[in-house]
């Protein structure tokens, strides 16, 4: 018996990874998070520690792709009327360089503040106050408007 443990996908919303784990749970999978402590009491560690890791044994691999594709074909289905026009939107958005929809909105990380600010932080001694924000990949790095 086979009883290799793998990280199966990772989350950079705990609470995604919670109902997926649950969903799991439910099915009769055993799993666990990891790193789901660190991202939920520091967020802005999430993106550091690569995310909160769903871990699964290698065995059940395969009936976890089967169960989670069924589950999302019926999602499909049925979130249509669901999804509004603000949700639709956001899933529109690729990086610019790699393609990938793993896309946030957020502030910048490269060019964080606009050179009138950090003039003005200068010139008073205190720290810019308006940050820049941009679209962030999560999987190339790559920061757009």
């Amino acid at each position: 018996m086979n009883d290799r443990t793998v990280v199966y996908s990772t989350y950079y919303n705990p609470m995604e990874a919670n109902i997926i784990k649950a969903k799991l749970e439910d099915s009769g999978f055993a799993c666990f998070l990891a790193d789901e402590n660190v991202a939920t009491l520091n967020p802005l560690y999430n993106q550091a520690i690569g995310g909160v890791k769903l871990i699964v044994f290698e065995r059940d691999v395969e009936a976890i792709n089967a169960l989670l594709a069924e589950d999302n074909s019926l999602a499909f289905e049925s979130s249509d009327e669901i999804v509004g026009e603000e949700e639709s939107a956001k899933d529109k958005i690729v990086c610019e360089k790699c393609g990938s929809t793993n896309v946030g909105y957020g502030m910048a990380t490269d060019k964080k503040y606009s050179m009138w600010a950090t003039i003005l932080a200068f010139l008073t001694l205190t720290t810019p106050i308006k940050a820049n924000k941009c679209h962030h990949c999560y999987d190339c790095g790559y920061e757009f408007e």
